[in-house]
């Protein structure tokens, strides 16, 4: 037995409340929105001008970005887990390094986009497919929100050690920040200055960079003493350094799995017309949004696991995996009558082209399935986050996506988009089926 077992959670006390836990999640739910939203802001105001190429434009733009920053996503994921189970062993000097390690790594790899980005583009591009129209849209829109790559990857840094350390409000400060500024310019630019493409492109790599100098201000404020006690000989240690690796490196091939099938459903759909693509564009930022608001409870789940294996608090693991699938399953069944009630007047907030809103509204019932299929996969991966066991979660990914790909082989010929869908929310289930087959031997590993 590795630990003792006395029910002993954050605060001393002999519970964990759904309250705390609330107080916990909310924030990072209103933080972790913030990402979707960025997306789905340019989306909404290029969707009121009559072009589907613009808003296709901006879409396969985004998803350029979402594939060069998910295959990093786990410069956030990691730097969470790592921190939460120093701050959970009272580890100071270990607190600090878990934030400087990942991000030397982040500012490494946002250069390297930059140097690249010709090669990015063009490979992109070429993988995707769309109209001539679309690809340039595209192109214009790459070629100014590439400049922010360094900035956008330190963020993720900051934002998990924020999360990590507990900070939420800390975190949640730079991204409302980031969000209202993106708002602002994209308004002024696009309606004021009539820029368009550009418009929206120039707000977003505004808004990324400044919330980047307010987060590590922030954190450097707060955290001044602290970093002046690091030397370099403390960063260089070998241990710390390979475990970082092995985890970031099954993380990267989790996101090149999961990305793997968002590039391919994305292809699919530009081959099937400009409309079907807005609208599927539109359908997925729907499903970002309610995607990180599950991240919200997975990320206050992984904060709770990892100072329960850094306390070795058998109580309080067990207690974030019932509050999970608690709140996780209350969300999805909310989440899917609101798209029920209200999906119309979702979507008309994207897009005033009449097409586009129509073909929108007939594949709408994918997102109510969405929703309940596939939270409890993204609630799981908080807790194996938080735990830095990433080898589960790349292999349960690896499985769903076999089954996305034989799905797509055998519907999308018979039913064309609806196949497609029907192949998406396959996965979303295949996930969480195959992760929650990890969860006895994650406990036996940690605890006994």
């Amino acid at each position: 037995m590795k630990l003792a077992t006395e029910p002993m959670t954050l605060n001393g006390t002999v519970s964990f409340s759904h309250r705390q836990y609330l107080v916990l999640a909310v924030p990072l739910i209103i933080s972790g929105i913030s990402t979707p939203i960025l997306g789905a802001v340019d989306t909404a105001v290029i969707g009121r001008i009559p072009d589907p190429a613009s808003i296709g434009g901006v879409a396969v733009g985004a998803v350029i970005f979402n594939t060069m920053y998910w295959l990093l996503g786990f410069l956030r994921v990691s730097t969470s887990g790592f921190t939460a189970q120093a701050e959970g062993a009272n580890n100071q000097r270990e607190m600090v390094l878990s934030f400087l390690r990942p991000m030397i790594l982040a500012i490494l790899f946002g250069l390297f986009f930059i140097i690249l980005q010709g090669p990015i583009l063009t490979m992109a591009l070429s993988l995707i497919g769309g109209s001539e129209a679309v690809s340039s849209f595209a192109s214009t829109y790459f070629s100014i929100r590439i400049w922010g790559a360094p900035f956008i990857l330190l963020s993720y840094v900051i934002i998990g050690w924020l999360i990590g350390m507990g900070k939420v409000r800390l975190a949640l400060a730079t991204q409302i920040w980031m969000n209202v500024l993106n708002i602002i310019l994209d308004l002024v630019f696009v309606f004021g200055l009539g820029m368009g493409v550009k418009g929206v492109a120039y707000a977003t790599l505004i808004a990324e960079v400044s919330a980047v100098v307010l987060g590590a201000l922030l954190l450097y404020l707060t955290n001044r003493e602290k970093l002046a006690s690091i030397k370099l000989s403390m960063l260089l240690e070998t241990e710390p350094i390979l475990k970082m690796m092995k985890v970031n490196r099954d993380l990267f091939l989790r996101t090149v799995c999961l990305l793997t099938m968002t590039v391919t459903f994305t292809s699919i759909g530009a081959s099937m017309g400009e409309v079907t693509l807005a609208a599927n564009a539109i359908l997925l930022q729907i499903h970002y949004i309610i995607a990180y608001l599950f991240g919200g409870f997975a990320n206050a789940s992984s904060i709770l696991v990892g100072r329960a294996i850094g306390g070795e608090n058998l109580f309080l693991y067990k207690r974030a995996l019932t509050l999970s699938a608690q709140w996780g399953l209350a969300s999805a069944i909310l989440l899917s009558l609101i798209v029920l009630i209200f999906g119309d007047s979702i979507i008309a907030l994207f897009t005033t082209i009449p097409d586009v809103k129509s073909m929108s509204e007939d594949f709408l019932v994918w997102m109510l399935v969405f929703p309940i299929v596939g939270f409890w996969g993204l609630q799981l991966e908080g807790i194996f986050s938080g735990a830095t066991e990433a080898k589960s979660i790349r292999d349960s990914i690896a499985l769903a996506l076999i089954v996305f790909l034989i799905t797509l082989w055998l519907f999308v010929p018979l039913y064309q988009n609806h196949g497609l869908w029907l192949a998406f929310v396959t996965f979303s289930f295949s996930r969480s089926f195959f992760l929650s087959l990890f969860v006895p031997k994650l406990t036996g590993q940690k605890f006994y």
